[in-house]
Order: C-alpha cells, then sequence, then structure tokens
C-alpha cells in the first residue's frame, strides 16, 4: 500500500501566527481568554485551557482589565470599541488576509456599494466581515444562494471567505452578475487554501482511500473533505487516528492523506505512522491469517458472548463454552455503587463481555462487563456530542467544582455551573439521582467529557415557553408553581413562562403581603386575565368566583331572615356589621332603636356581637341593609343621656337647641324619610369609597 502526504497538509500561516501570540501572552501572565476557540481544533484549545487560557463567548463575560485574544477569524470593529470602553486589552491574532478584507469591505461600503460575501453566514469569519459594512451584506454559501437575491440597485463588491473553493466562488460570482449590473469582484480566498485544495484534488483522484484529518467544525477541512469526496469514493473525515474506519491494506494500493489548516502536526505524523505500521503488518501476516489466529482461543482483550449460570456476593460466574467459566467481579459489573447481585443479576441471561486474563493463575478467566459497556457507550457518548443529542446517567460521585455522572460507565464531569439554570448550593442533593445530559466538551484520547443539565433544561424550558405563547388566551387556567415573591403580588411559573398575581388578586379578602396566602414552591390555580405576548408579560388571578363572599349571596341570605354578626365599623350614618369573613351588611341609624340616637356610638360599639333582620338584599350592588330594632331595638338609657347632655359644653348646647329649632321648622311625617334618604347617600358614597 503506497501512502501519499500532502505537502500542504497542516496549520497554515495564520493559525501558527495566532497561536504563537496565544503563547508570547501566556509569559506575560494574567487573566487570559480568547473570544470563541483560538482554531476549530479541540486538541489545541483544551492544551491551551491546561496551560490558562480560557474561552468565552461575548466580550461582556469578560472582567475589566483583563487580556482578551482575537482569534484568527477575526471580528467586527463593535468587539474593538466595547473592549477599549471597558478597559479590556486586546491581543489581536487575526488573519492577516482576513484584516485585509476588513479594510476592503468598510471603504467600500463607504463608497456606497453593496457588499456580498461569498461564505458560510454562520461562520465567525463570515460574522466578523458583516460587521465591517454595518451587518448590511448579502451572504451566499452557494450560487443557487446567490440565485435567490432580489435585484440590486446600484453596484455591487463581492469578497469570499478565505476557505470559499474557487468552483462555488466563481458560481456566486455568475449569479450576482445577473441580479446586479455593476458588480466589482475581489478574489479574497487565501492563497494557502487555493494550493492546498489543489493539492488534495489531485492526491484524490488517484488514490483509492483518502484521509481527511481535521475538526468537523474547521470550514477549510469541511471544504477539504467535500473536494476529495468528488474524485474518491472512500473519502474519510477525521479528527484523530482512532476516528477513523478499519482499513485493509490488501485492499487499498495507494492511500492519500491531507489535512486542514487548523490540524496540529503531530495528529498528523500520528495518522501516518499508524498507516505505516498497518502496511508492515500487511507484510508479515494477511487479515485472513490473523483472523483465523484469533478464532483458535481465547485471548485478553477479546470481547465475547456469555451466558450467566451463577452468582455470589462478590462475583458473577459465566459460562463461555470455554474449558473454565468466566468470573466477573462484582466491581467490574457495573458502574452503579448501588449495584446488588441479588436483584441486578438474571441467571440465564446472554451478556457480552471482556477478557481481562485467560488464566488467573487458578485456572480461572477473568472478565469485565463494565469495560464493555465502557466501550459501546463511548460511541453513543461520541456519537451524542457530535449530533447534540441529550444522553442519561446517574451521578455516582460529587467532586471539587461538579459531579461525575456515569453514563453507562463513561465518566462524564459536569461543572456546578451547568447543573442547573440557577445557584446550586448543595452538589451532595444530586448524588444518585439520574440525570440528563448534553455533551458539551469532548477530549477522545484523553477520555474525558464534560456535560451539562443546564443546556438540557433551557432547550426544555425554551420548548415549554414556545408551548404555552402558541396556546395562552384570556380566561385560560393553569396549574403554576410560585416561583417568588414581592410587596406587590407573586411570580408563577405556567410552564417555562412566570407570569404575575397582583396582591389585589390573590383573594377576595383584602391582603397585605403575598406571604400570607403562599410561599415559593407552592402549587397554584391561576386564570389569565391578559397577557402581552411582544413584551413577554402576563397577569393572572388566583381569585375563584365560587370563593366570592358575594356570589350567590341571595341564595343564602334573603329578606326577613334573622342573622347574627358583629360590628366592624361605626359611621354616622349607621353600622357595618360582618356576617360571615368578607361580607358585611348596613345597619341605617334609623334601624338601630326606635328612639332617635345622635350616632350609632351612643348604643353600639365595635367587637360587639348582635342580631339583626335582613330588609334588603342586592346581589348586584354588593349591598345587604339589616335592621337591629326589629329584632331587639337597643335604646339608650335615659340618665347617660342626661349626664351626657349636662357634660356639653356652652356652645355645643347651643348648637343643639339651634338644630332642635331647625328640626322644629320640618314636618314630623318627613324628618325620618329625610334622615334615611341623607344616611343612603351618605352610605353609598362611604361604599363606593
Amino acid at each position: 500500500m503506497k501512502i501519499i502526504l500532502a505537502e500542504t497538509a497542516g496549520f497554515c500561516f495564520g493559525v501558527n501566527n495566532a497561536i504563537r501570540i496565544a503563547g508570547e501572552t501566556l509569559v506575560r501572565g494574567g487573566t487570559i481568554n480568547t473570544l470563541g476557540p483560538l482554531i476549530h481544533n479541540d486538541q489545541v484549545v483544551n492544551d491551551l485551557k491546561e496551560k490558562g487560557i480560557g474561552i468565552i463567548s461575548e466580550i461582556s463575560e469578560v472582567p475589566e482589565g483583563s487580556r482578551v485574544i482575537i482569534r484568527a477569524h477575526g471580528v467586527a470593529p463593535g468587539i474593538y470599541r466595547e473592549a477599549e470602553e471597558r478597559n479590556i486589552e486586546i491581543v489581536d491574532a487575526t488573519c492577516p488576509y482576513v484584516k485585509k478584507i476588513h479594510k476592503l469591505v468598510k471603504k467600500m461600503h463607504e463608497d456606497g456599494y453593496t457588499i456580498v460575501i461569498a461564505g458560510d453566514r454562520n461562520h465567525p469569519e463570515v460574522i466578523g466581515i458583516n460587521g465591517w459594512c454595518g451587518n448590511s451584506a448579502l451572504i451566499a454559501g452557494t450560487p443557487e444562494e446567490a440565485e435567490t437575491f432580489a435585484p440590486v440597485g446600484g453596484k455591487c463588491c463581492l469578497v469570499a471567505q478565505t476557505t470559499m473553493t474557487r468552483e462555488r466562488f466563481d458560481g456566486i460570482y455568475e449569479k450576482l452578475k445577473e441580479k446586479c449590473k455593476s458588480v466589482v469582484k475581489f478574489d479574497t480566498i487565501c492563497s494557502a487554501t487555493a494550493s492546498r485544495q489543489e493539492e488534495a484534488e489531485k492526491i484524490a483522484r488517484i488514490s483509492d482511500v483518502m484521509l481527511v484529518i481535521g475538526s468537523r467544525k474547521s470550514s477549510n477541512t469541511r471544504k477539504l473533505f467535500e473536494i476529495c469526496s468528488k474524485y474518491c469514493k472512500k473519502t474519510y473525515l477525521a479528527e484523530t487516528y482512532g476516528d477513523l474506519p478499519p482499513i485493509n491494506p490488501e485492499e487499498v494500493q495507494t492511500l492519500g492523506i491531507t489535512a486542514g489548516a487548523s490540524t496540529p502536526e503531530r495528529t498528523i505524523k500520528e495518522v501516518f505512522e499508524k498507516m505505516d505500521e498497518l502496511n508492515k503488518q500487511e507484510k508479515e501476516m494477511s487479515f485472513a491469517e490473523a483472523f483465523e489466529n484469533s478464532m483458535v482461543t481465547l485471548r485478553n482483550g477479546e470481547v465475547v458472548k456469555g451466558r450467566i449460570i451463577g452468582y455470589n456476593n462478590t462475583e458473577i460466574f459465566v459460562d463461555l463454552g470455554y474449558k473454565s467459566d468466566g468470573i466477573i467481579p462484582v466491581e467490574e459489573f457495573t458502574d452503579d455503587p448501588d449495584f446488588e447481585p441479588e436483584t441486578g443479576v438474571n441467571i440465564g441471561d446472554e451478556i457480552d463481555v471482556f477478557i481481562v486474563k485467560v488464566n488467573d493463575g487458578e485456572g480461572n478467566v477473568m472478565l469485565s462487563k463494565k469495560r464493555v459497556d465502557t466501550m459501546r457507550s463511548l460511541e453513543i457518548v461520541e456519537e451524542a456530542y457530535k449530533n447534540k443529542t441529550p444522553v442519561e446517567g446517574k451521578v455516582i460521585e460529587v467532586t471539587n467544582g461538579g459531579v461525575i455522572v456515569s453514563v453507562n460507565g463513561v465518566r462524564v464531569f459536569v461543572p456546578a455551573s451547568q447543573l442547573d439554570e440557577k445557584y446550586v448550593k448543595d452538589l451532595g442533593e444530586f448524588l444518585k439521582q439520574t440525570v440528563t445530559i448534553k455533551i458539551i466538551e469532548m477530549n477522545r484520547q484523553k477520555r474525558k467529557f464534560v456535560g451539562s443539565r443546564r443546556a438540557v433544561l433551557a432547550e426544555a424550558r425554551e420548548e415549554m415557553e414556545k408551548q404555552v405563547w402558541s396556546n395562552i388566551e384570556t380566561g385560560k387556567k393553569y396549574t403554576g408553581t410560585v416561583k417568588s415573591l414581592t410587596d406587590f403580588g407573586a411570580f408563577v411559573d405556567i410552564g417555562g413562562v412566570d407570569g404575575l398575581v397582583h396582591v389585589s388578586e390573590m383573594s377576595w379578602l383584602k391582603v397585605k403581603h403575598p406571604s400570607e396566602l403562599v410561599k415559593v414552591g407552592d402549587q397554584v390555580e391561576v386564570t389569565v386575565l391578559e397577557f402581552d405576548a411582544e413584551k413577554k408579560r402576563i397577569s393572572l388571578s388566583m381569585k375563584k368566583e365560587e370563593d366570592n363572599p358575594w356570589y350567590r349571596v341571595s341564595e343564602k341570605y334573603k329578606v326577613g331572615d334573622i342573622v347574627k354578626g358583629t360590628v366592624v365599623r361605626l359611621v354616622p350614618f349607621g353600622a357595618f356589621i360582618e356576617l360571615e369573613k368578607g361580607l358585611d351588611g348596613l345597619v341605617h341609624i334609623s334601624q338601630i332603636s326606635n328612639v332617635r340616637i345622635a350616632k350609632p356610638g351612643d348604643v353600639l360599639k365595635t367587637g360587639q356581637s348582635v342580631e339583626a333582620k335582613i330588609v334588603e338584599v342586592n346581589e348586584e350592588a354588593k349591598r345587604i341593609s339589616l335592621s337591629i330594632k326589629e329584632v331587639n331595638p337597643i335604646d339608650p338609657e335615659p340618665a347617660a343621656n342626661e349626664q351626657k347632655a349636662d357634660e356639653k359644653a356652652p356652645e355645643a348646647q347651643q348648637d343643639e337647641k339651634a338644630g332642635k329649632e331647625k328640626e322644629e321648622e320640618i314636618p314630623n311625617e318627613h324628618r325620618e324619610e329625610l334622615s334615611n334618604t341623607i344616611g343612603d347617600i351618605i352610605g353609598s358614597l362611604d361604599e363606593i369609597k
């Protein structure tokens, strides 16, 4: 098998420059972050992390006075302005080729050109370029996308993402000429990128198998894979040697290898050496012979099938069809610390096991089921990482700064900040819990995996929020959870969205503070009063019509009924009697006693229990009129009245005399009627108040 390694494989000038600048910045010390991954290669990024260079996604995350490295892709001018305003030192590692595009786009935009970028609109390089024309550029990754552009008035300026293939760039230019009468084209494809792509095409044309080494996140690596796939059907994209499929040297005459601009030299060297080693093995022994020999007997490191035939507290016994039975120590059966053979093992089950040692010195075959689970789980976890799909696991350990989640034997570290959407004070509360997480970082070689439960919760909450806003309507009822309390009300989560229950909508009775009725975490039933989808505001009510004291009051209280109540308030025109919580009736002053009294306080006091007759029930007006005198008239004691009269000041006696003279001017038959009318007016005003 002939192996051809591309001369242009590996770091380009821009990547080399960025890594050199990062190394020089490390020497200076202090807090250092890169705005996004420095390059699209997890191995390099993880190495930088271990050396003390962190990663932030927004400039706003950086503390004032610290240092930020701008990666080779470059950024929009707003990043530089914000950094200057917040006293953040910028270490600019932008690729010189990309810097040139920034200056070009800025000038052409100022000269009145419509900027068109041939590239991936989601790639950081393209996002940065677009910022230099006020984010006004038209962007197309393919000629088909350019065909969807509306006709462009005026003149256009076309530039390319540095890793764009020349074929696509030329195709976009042809489509743009149909949309715009005047097009100025600047070929900003990196010369190193163009050379790399041309060499990859030449090697792919003559190879039986083509290996493209690099990260799937890397734009130039993906484009190399796209080019090679056109000319070699068996083209594989892999980040490291471990990602490659099995290759049979007997079936391959020529093997080509190229690599993206972000692929370290050591990774390329490892792939080349492994392929060369495979080449040497092929000369010593054919694959067919190796397969035949492996079937002769059990070998250490093999995975074989077996059947469980028994167990005790420390071991599980497995029939392998071999002269000796296999033994699995309990700690090698599963990673679950709570596992018990009595409940977790079924005799007769067929399982796959890993052969640790064919002969342990006593003729037994030592096995491990956990290793098989881990090997397969690694594939599941890696697939979940690539596809961004969630996985389930059990929290088996609390560490400094987070927890360890076992995903079928694969240990995944979940930092404390990624456990929940809110701060977790006691990480121990998650121990032994089954959780759903997303794999957010992965290093296959070092078997390091980082997960996030918060990402899963956030996605679920966003989905729930969409459901709420798509189905919400006034009057709809929800069962929600009290999230927080304020002086003016309670915020209730109705399924991913918080609504406000104002204190006035918590009860039909007067409530001074929400804490009188609910506490955080309580489940409550609420009704939507109104909502504003644009402002994301929802007003809720906890009131229920059937809890309103005035609800169907006319069915419970009827005219002529004798009721008991408590005097709760005295006013000049009468007294309010509480019949039940939140329900008061009014006894007009004329209905207290058969004898005329000056004021209700002469015969009644707050807190006094009384009996009264219902003389009117007006459910619509929320009014109940009562009469005490028709049940048990309360008359003032004459002596007490005389004593009070004697104690009056001369001025008061004079006013009273004048009042009586005025009274005498009113005919007796109209006095009570006039008094009742005035009292009713005052009563109505008081109720409105």
